[in-house]
């Protein structure tokens, strides 16, 4: 039972291969969504540091839902994630 994590990413990446090699053509537009959104967490994750050590209390969470808003819209989905959130505490 411990290693159930383990197997499930194993997993994943088994379907994401198989995945791609069934999309055909289309491979370009999920390794560009993919990269979007690793890049966009990454992002996300590096502003809220900065702003972290600017003693500002504004942070976006990463889950599910900020990866795919910036797998889908790139880095203006970032943004929009930011706006969203200062939206919010004011």
């Amino acid at each position: 039972m411990e290693n159930i994590g383990g197997m499930a990413a194993i997993l994943l990446v088994c379907l994401l291969v198989l995945l791609i090699g069934f999309m055909g053509k289309k491979v370009e537009w999920l390794v560009n969504f993919i990269l979007r959104a690793v890049m966009g967490t990454i992002g996300i994750y590096v502003l809220n540091f900065w702003l972290a050590s600017q003693q500002f209390s504004v942070a976006v969470g990463i889950n599910p839902l900020t990866f795919l808003t910036s797998g889908f819209l790139g880095f203006p989905g970032v943004i929009v994630l930011y706006g969203i959130h200062f939206f919010k505490i004011l």
